[in-house]
């Protein structure tokens, strides 16, 4: 089982290349390798969803706060078999359902449109009050940056889901110490991250982002009764490929067929 998880893992990570290269627009890639192993276990292990029914009301949701990575949601898609890989063909193309940001389309697996940074976060936190009003029974992710944590609508959501004791929450915070102005203590210091949230009332646990059996060990334990929670997920920018990890340039950048094809050989020696 673990081994077959990791092959569809690295499915995923090369579809995310293949993507952008076909697609010969700038693509956030940093930021979608940074999140691509905590996002592919979540759905292929975790996430409460029938594939063939994506409309269930009963499903838990998953919404991309840190909307610039959708590519690495799409990867996770089609690897599910909710998307056509043909389908990554129209990708930012006009009148595409796969754009640079997600656009909501839940029989495709996309929950909420979002991009606009520290807006999907307040949804996903909408929807797990509105499941307690109505007391149905299902869990809320949302994945959020470190850099996205400047905003202040991010601190809002923290205070009103610790007030609202909302323990079908679990926010995952990629921090990979990157945006796109720089490094993110040079850009913002946010200081200790895991004090600051728990000092909002949320549970708390860190954990290395590109370790497997540490994401899955995280993602399969309940929230405490009443708590929120947050996996503080410590991870590389442009993780697994020598010339984009830690690069604050790789935010947002093209892949030349040379970047291309040497991206692609690195990772086939992490099989």
């Amino acid at each position: 089982m673990k081994e077959d998880l990791r092959h569809r893992i690295l499915n995923s990570k090369k579809r995310i290349l293949q993507i952008a290269y076909d697609c010969q627009k700038s693509v956030h890639l940093g930021g979608a390798m940074s999140i691509i192993d905590v996002l592919s276990v979540l759905y292929l292990k975790h996430l409460k969803y029938d594939f063939k029914n994506p409309t269930w009301e009963l499903r838990d949701r998953f919404i991309l706060s840190k909307g610039h990575c959708a590519v690495a949601l799409y990867a996770v898609l089609v690897e599910c078999g909710i998307v056509k890989q043909s389908e990554m063909d129209s990708f930012m193309s006009n009148d595409s359902a796969f754009c640079v940001h997600p656009v909501m389309n839940v029989n495709l697996g996309i929950e909420a449109s979002t991009g606009s940074l520290g807006q999907g976060v307040g949804l996903a936190v909408g929807i797990a009050k509105a499941a307690k009003i109505k007391q149905q029974d299902f869990h809320i992710y949302t994945l959020i940056g470190d850099g996205e944590s400047n905003e202040g609508s991010v601190w809002e959501v923290a205070m009103f889901a610790a007030h609202n004791k909302l323990d079908n929450l679990t926010i995952i915070l990629d921090k990979n110490s990157c945006q796109s102005d720089g490094f993110s203590f040079s850009v913002l210091d946010m200081g200790d991250m895991a004090r600051k949230w728990e000092s909002f009332g949320f549970y708390v646990e860190q954990i290395n982002g590109h370790n497997i059996e540490q994401i899955d060990k995280a993602l399969a334990k309940k929230n405490p009764q009443n708590m929120p929670r947050i996996i503080i997920s410590e991870s590389i920018k442009g993780n697994g490929i020598s010339f984009m990890e830690n690069k604050p340039e790789w935010h947002h950048n093209r892949l030349t067929k040379q970047f291309f094809e040497l991206a692609l050989q690195e990772l086939e020696v992490q099989k």
